[in-house]
């Protein structure tokens, strides 16, 4: 009975987040900035976290900078803001060096995490609102981010599965000890026939272009996959959060996204 409520209890909480995420795509940019800007803080927090950042408020003041990080990529992103507005982020180096002269000792592991934090979840996060201009020939403004969000839930999806039934060589056993190269291809084959199917509505790639985009994005997003799990390793714990019940956190929920944002911005600025 347990069982199934927990069952009962994840299909829920997954609803739900796709009701918001794909919801806010579908209402407006702006919708989906502030949504966004919301999984922004609660993942740097749990990321911080993660990595042992000492201290709430100063947890919250990086957090805040990240927000503020965010925000930039994103307005400039929707054409809110001019591209010379990006100047402001080597603003941001400084800032940081500056709360820690509170600090009784300058701690460059902090600093160095501070920053990757940036890099691993405030930029990429900035980054996928740049979507809404790259679907511009599309049959609406998020229809590429909405492709990328159904190719990286296909491949998780499928990889799961596949793995399960099939899977026999690990992966990366000293990091994920379920991943195997069944699921590997598993996910990559689904994820394939998912950008197939896309490329029969889109308007500015070809299929072949498509295909490399979601080969591009099944690599990318299965190491984010893996780092996330090496970092929650090395926290000891199991998941990155609690803000899904059945799902984890914010971290767990979008480790591939992360990872694959950067990679897929980057080749959709060069073909589009």
């Amino acid at each position: 009975m347990f069982h199934l409520k927990e069952i009962l209890i994840r299909t829920l909480s997954g609803i739900v987040f796709l009701i918001v995420v794909i919801g806010s795509i579908l209402l407006h940019p702006i919708a989906f900035l502030f949504v966004f800007g919301v999984f922004t803080v609660i993942g740097l927090y749990e990321y911080y976290t993660l990595t042992g950042i000492a201290g709430k408020a100063n947890k919250m003041i990086f957090v805040f900078i990240g927000l503020l990080l965010y925000g930039l990529l994103a307005f400039i992103g929707i054409g809110k803001a001019d591209i010379t507005y990006a100047l402001f982020i080597f603003l941001i180096f400084p800032l940081v060096i500056t709360f820690q002269l509170y600090e009784k000792e300058i701690n460059w592991y902090h600093i160095g995490s501070i920053f990757t934090g940036y890099f691993y979840v405030a930029v990429p996060f900035g980054l996928l609102n740049t979507f809404f201009a790259f679907s511009y020939h599309e049959s609406f403004p998020g229809f590429l981010l909405v492709s990328m969000l159904v190719i990286v839930w296909c491949n998780d999806i499928f990889a799961y599965l596949t793995g399960s039934f099939f899977g026999k060589h690990k992966l990366f056993e000293r990091i994920s000890p379920k991943k195997t190269w069944e699921g590997f291809f598993g996910g990559l084959l689904f994820a394939l026939l998912s950008a197939y199917v896309m490329s029969l509505f889109s308007k500015s790639l070809s299929v072949t272009e498509w295909l490399v985009l979601a080969t591009v994005i099944v690599v990318t997003a299965t190491i984010g996959d893996l780092s996330e799990s090496m970092l929650k390793r090395n926290a000891g714990v199991k998941d990155s959060g609690n803000l899904m019940p059945g799902h984890g956190g914010v971290l767990d929920r979008f480790d591939a996204v992360l990872f694959a944002t950067p990679f897929v911005f980057i080749y959709l600025k060069f073909i589009l």
